[in-house]
């Protein structure tokens, strides 16, 4: 039986390693970059917070710093994701606008808790040192997620 082919071949395409690789060790960079502007935000919010905030959220187990290291870490976060994302699309670029706009929105941010101290009645001392979880806690965890999407807008 002789049976001739008339439809076409459907192409699948070649995939370039080269490509794929740099693609990764890009992704890795970013990463690195993101984790360490993450890290610096966590180490500056530690310091701008009233007392040892590593401390109290991890050996005193207090549910009120957790809430605030959670609230910031999340708007941080978003503030990093943002950097990258609206980085340049150059390489060494990318990754310079990336760092710098990303320890920008921690300063941002730090600014803003600072401000938040200075406004609150009883600052973040009381609230922070408080071993009892408080509704207050809820409420400025809620404004430093809500200024860190601020802050991430801002930074497109």
């Amino acid at each position: 039986m002789n049976t001739t082919y008339t439809a076409a071949a459907t192409e699948i395409g070649t995939v370039d390693v080269g490509l794929l690789a740099v693609g990764m060790l890009g992704t890795l960079a970013y990463f690195v970059i993101g984790i360490a502007v993450l890290g610096v935000g966590f180490a500056v919010l530690d310091l701008a917070t009233p007392g040892n905030l590593r401390h109290q959220v991890y050996v005193d187990k207090n549910p009120n710093a957790a809430i605030l290291l959670a609230s910031n870490h999340l708007a941080l976060a978003v503030v990093v994701v943002t950097a990258i994302l609206t980085s340049s699309d150059g390489f060494a670029q990318g990754l310079a606008d990336s760092a710098v706009y990303g320890l920008f929105g921690v300063l941002l941010q730090v600014i803003a808790l600072r401000l938040m101290n200075l406004l609150l009645p009883g600052q973040l001392v009381g609230l922070v040192g408080n071993p009892q979880m408080c509704g207050a806690a809820w409420a400025v965890g809620a404004s430093l997620f809500a200024i860190g999407l601020v802050n991430a807008a801002a930074l497109t």
